[in-house]
């Protein structure tokens, strides 16, 4: 059994993670460590963040873990929300009010074209790696589904007729930002056996 700490305090992400990997790995989240603090998010970008946010379990915990940062990127909005994803709308960062608030900023916009981005930073035996994973698509004019989490409801992926929450847990992992920066780190971590 191979077991990692994945830094998050969000319990979707790390049962989304869980359910992706082979059963001989174990993710440990930032509870089962004992670390209850915010970890610092301050760089500009999303990989920035992810390489962050290990690095600070890492030197503090002294363990193998891996982070990862994910980005709501719109193209009408400038690149927008970006690193502000989680708290677009306030320090709360509510889901609801994240997208309340870009729904409002689209209203006017004829390019809804967006891309979701998520970088996982994997730091073993103090060394650094990293895994990107991207899925084009639209904001959608409201909301479907109520599957998921965060903006779910309101991304459609490029080539499907359904937002991320409208479709099973499996069909979202196969083409989702997560999934392909995930499988990457699956295959680094196959190539090591």
């Amino acid at each position: 059994m191979t077991t990692i700490v994945f830094a998050t305090q969000n319990p979707h992400k790390v049962r989304e993670i869980q359910e992706m990997l082979p059963a001989h790995f174990k993710i440990k989240s930032l509870a089962e460590i004992g670390c209850t603090e915010d970890i610092p998010e301050t760089q500009p970008t999303i990989e920035g963040n992810a390489i962050q946010k290990a690095q600070y379990i890492h030197d503090h915990y002294g363990v193998n873990c891996f982070a990862e940062d994910t980005g709501l990127e719109v193209t009408a909005l400038n690149g927008a929300p970006g690193v502000f994803t989680a708290r677009y709308a306030g320090p709360q960062r509510d889901a609801n009010d994240n997208m309340n608030l870009l729904l409002k900023n689209l209203k006017d916009k004829s390019d809804r074209s967006a891309r979701f981005k998520t970088v996982i930073a994997l730091i073993l035996d103090g060394d650094i790696y990293t895994f990107e994973g991207i899925v084009e698509g639209q904001i959608a004019q409201k909301r479907s589904g109520s599957g998921g989490f965060g903006y779910d409801p309101i991304f459609l992926p490029e080539g499907q007729s359904q937002s991320f929450a409208e479709m099973d847990k499996a069909a979202k992992n196969a083409i989702s930002h997560r999934g392909r920066a995930m499988a990457k780190l699956l295959d680094y971590f196959a190539a090591m056996e």
